[in-house]
């Protein structure tokens, strides 16, 4: 039979078409939502240096958990713990970068902007939601099964890293380490962080051998049942290796 010949039945040709028009309708939902965010980004920034404001508005309780993205948020006290660190120490021309931990990031928005010791600050994250805490120029969609399409503005330029791999399989924990490669200077200097599950640990020492395990102890919002633990590639006044 000639492909020429061939014909579609009329329900194959209906799905098709419904098929074309779901995806239409999900790009443009994507736009609007990524607009949005910016707009009501520019909004917030307002409310940058009044700390009573920035802890309503930029507080990760705005944003509902979505359990099928693999999102538990830390508890307060970890996330404000983990911002500081990033922090402490950095200057005008520090890089900082955190990836699948929009928690994290959103306790370093409630820090007033002008204590910020850098501008270069950026979230790498799935969920678009979190545009609204980042804004257009520094925040990027990432999807850890597509590790190495990262923006190009970061790669090997980043000083200071904290990521959270959105699930705990040695599959995603791997990809995430070709991100963090990809992304880290390569400097002495460079501060590596990752906060995940204690299951991880037999991958952890394979993935990222310059870090140890911590005194750090992570701790969520929604009584997360598997255990956390921080793994760093350096000491700081927030933890110490564990020996």
């Amino acid at each position: 039979m000639d492909f020429d010949d061939l014909q579609l039945s009329a329900s194959t040709l209906a799905a098709l078409q419904e098929f074309k028009q779901e995806e239409e309708g999900r790009r443009k939902q994507f736009e609007e939502l990524s607009n949005s965010a910016q707009a009501d980004y520019d909004k917030m920034k307002a409310a940058e240096e009044d700390p009573e404001k920035a802890k309503e508005i930029f507080s990760i309780d705005n944003f509902q958990e979505d359990w099928g993205l693999s999102q538990f948020w830390y508890a307060d006290s970890t996330a404000d713990t983990y911002a500081r660190t990033l922090f402490d120490g950095a200057d005008t021309d520090t890089v900082i970068c955190v990836v699948s931990a929009p928690s994290v990031y959103s306790a370093m928005r409630k820090i007033p902007r002008s204590s910020w010791p850098t501008e270069h600050v950026y979230l790498l994250e799935y969920d678009i939601r979190f545009k609204i805490l980042a804004g257009d120029e520094h925040f990027f969609f990432f999807d850890y099964k597509a590790p190495e399409n990262l923006p190009p503005i970061l790669l090997g330029k980043v000083d200071r890293l904290l990521i959270d791999p959105p699930f705990l399989g040695e599959d995603c924990q791997v990809r995430c380490a070709l991100t963090t490669r990809a992304l880290l200077s390569g400097k002495a200097s460079d501060k590596l962080i990752s906060s995940t599950g204690q299951v991880t640990a037999k991958v952890m020492k394979q993935i990222y051998p310059e870090c140890s395990i911590t005194d750090f102890e992570p701790e969520h919002k929604n009584g997360l049942s598997n255990e956390f633990s921080c793994y760093a590639s350096f000491e700081c006044d927030a933890w110490k290796f564990v020996t």
